[in-house]
């Protein structure tokens, strides 16, 4: 058995370090479908002059459908535009401020993630998601995510408004897309 070196084998977070993920702000995420597989559907029309769009099949409407109760089930975030893509989704998440009344904070410890923080949010959507579309397969354990998700802080209202064009025309760039395994390099 190969020795452990913890400057191999250890997982190193592409979180800002110290930053607090469950304050009221808004968020650019990225989730990656397991090992970039094409399993929520697919673009059509790609080759007109105003690109594609994405037809979801079964797999890609559980995802869409889990991403919308986001919101509903958590009343600290607000969705902002998203897209579920052939194997990937893009979205804003926007934290508000709910306390009322005693702090609900937990302060987190090395190895567990605050209740309502980015990353209990982002890990309970995966789960969910996971477990019904295995359930649709009559399968355990089949991984349907990447580990982790890429994120990005948005700081004003003009990186908004970038991102949620960029959100918006994801599926018209399609063949220029850096999941896309069959992507046109420029």
């Amino acid at each position: 058995m190969p020795t452990f070196n913890s400057n191999l084998h250890h997982r190193r977070s592409i979180r800002l370090k110290g930053y607090d993920y469950s304050q009221a702000g808004a968020y650019f995420v990225t989730v990656v479908a397991w090992r970039r597989e094409m399993l929520f559907g697919k673009i059509v029309d790609g080759e007109t002059p105003q690109g594609g769009h994405v037809v979801l099949n079964d797999f890609g409407e559980i995802v869409h459908t889990e991403w919308a109760r986001t919101a509903v089930i958590r009343p600290n975030v607000e969705l902002g535009a998203f897209v579920v893509m052939p194997n990937h989704v893009h979205g804003v998440l926007v934290f508000v401020d709910d306390i009322v009344g005693a702090t609900r904070r937990v302060a987190p410890t090395r190895h567990t993630l605050r209740p309502g923080s980015l990353g209990t949010v982002i890990g309970q959507f995966k789960s969910l998601v996971t477990k019904r579309i295995n359930g649709l397969q009559n399968v355990t354990g089949r991984p349907v995510w990447q580990r982790n998700y890429y994120e990005r802080i948005i700081r004003n209202e003009h990186e908004m408004d970038r991102i949620t064009r960029y959100i918006e025309s994801n599926p018209t760039r399609w063949a220029e897309d850096e999941e896309n395994p069959d992507r046109i390099d420029a």
